[in-house]
């Protein structure tokens, strides 16, 4: 009596249980996408002929546009639904990848960054929620190491492309079309994970507050979150120049691999760590990312890639645990009406400083030189640590142990 009811429900049953490699996957992509410019940004540069001022606000124009895009429809897939926030968003990031097959110019790299950068904050706000509606536990810890896996699979898939493939700079977003057709396509054979409700445009008004609890907090901390977007920021935009400038290796898998670093250390940082104590994770986090990026300096000045490789290692994983002690110290303090404004306003400091300090950069590299401007990157940087732990230290309201 009951076996062709079971046998109906099985298909749902799989499409759900299938659900989260899926949103995983598509998260996955679309950071993979957006890393994926970083290795050819010397190749534009030599077809184009701009400077390395260019190459960083191409960079920074990315994540400007995401920014806008988290804090203007984050939450609309709560109205709309996952689905089809996600579909509108897999067809925009076709759109970026257009625009860059197509580009003639630094103008249209910026116009596919801006679509690219906007595709990308619709997609993580909603394939994130997805994954917590499917699992809360084990949703927001592939939340925290999708993007990270992505952004390694796509600057090191791009260096492959770039050194063993024809024409990379169109391979690359040809491919990337195709993966985002398949993830169209396949989209429509998972459930959706939340019910529509109304609300719509009030959602779209940006909610930015930092609740009084988690002030001294959040301005403790905000060295160190400096700190940590900045340097990830330098590595998605100049490294790779940085790495040919002054190694003097000019194999662009090379330049790409230490990016690539950067990113699989941190997953494995925050994969790690999941489970230890904020104190703990923040006690391994600075001193690693402290120690590493003295460690690629050496390896900049002496021109060893293993150095600078082994250093991008050890600051990566750094840069893991940090931005995750950094989130568990302020989402717990506040109510959980309180969280989105809070999570708006550490998302604008955090993409700020992904951001600016980059295009800083950019200018120091074009009057100094890369290796200079890389020295006083890292001395900044460093700055900002002390400054943090200085901060956590000595205030009134210690909200981590860090001696």
């Amino acid at each position: 009596m009951t076996e062709p009811n079971s046998t109906a429900t099985t298909p749902i049953s799989s499409a759900r249980r299938l659900a989260p490699f899926y949103y995983a996957a598509t998260s996955a992509l679309f950071f993979a996408a957006s890393s994926a410019p970083t290795p050819l940004y010397r190749l534009y540069q030599q077809a184009f002929a701009f400077s390395p001022i260019l190459i960083t606000v191409i960079f920074a124009v990315y994540a400007f546009a995401l920014l806008a895009s988290l804090l203007i429809v984050g939450s609309i897939s709560d109205h709309l639904g996952r689905r089809p926030v996600i579909f509108a968003s897999i067809l925009l990031n076709m759109v970026a990848m257009v625009l860059f097959l197509m580009a003639r110019g630094p103008d249209w790299l910026i116009a596919a960054r801006i679509v690219q950068g906007l595709a990308t904050g619709a997609a993580a706000s909603s394939i994130g929620a997805a994954l917590v509606d499917l699992d809360p536990i084990k949703g927001s810890i592939t939340n925290s190491l999708a993007p990270l896996t992505g952004m390694a699979i796509g600057a090191l898939g791009t260096s492959f492309l770039v050194q063993f493939a024809p024409a990379p700079t169109l391979l690359v977003y040809i491919v990337t079309l195709v993966l985002l057709i398949l993830q169209a396509v396949l989209l429509w054979l998972v459930p959706e994970t939340t019910h529509r409700r109304s609300g719509l445009i009030a959602s779209l008004k940006p909610e930015v507050a930092v609740p009084q609890q988690a002030r001294r907090t959040l301005l403790a901390l905000t060295p160190i979150n400096v700190a940590v977007w900045a340097l990830a920021g330098f590595y998605l935009s100049l490294v790779p120049s940085l790495v040919s400038t002054t190694t003097g290796s000019t194999a662009p898998l090379v330049g790409g691999s230490v990016v690539a670093a950067l990113t699989i250390s941190g997953a494995t940082g925050v994969f790690l760590l999941r489970e230890k104590s904020t104190a703990m994770i923040m006690k391994f986090g600075i001193p690693s990312m402290t120690l590493g990026i003295l460690t690629v300096i050496a390896g900049m000045h002496v021109a060893e890639v293993s150095i600078l490789g082994l250093g991008t290692l050890i600051a990566g994983a750094g840069l893991g645990a940090t931005f995750l002690g950094t989130v568990r110290s302020i989402m717990p303090l506040v109510k959980p009406d309180e969280r989105a404004g809070l999570l708006s306003a550490y998302y604008i400091q955090s993409y700020l400083a992904f951001s600016l300090p980059a295009i800083l950069a950019g200018f120091l590299s074009k009057a100094l030189g890369f290796a200079e401007a890389a020295d006083i990157y890292a001395a900044a940087i460093l700055l900002l640590f002390g400054w943090g732990v200085l901060a956590l230290r000595t205030g009134r309201e210690k909200p981590l142990s860090i001696s």
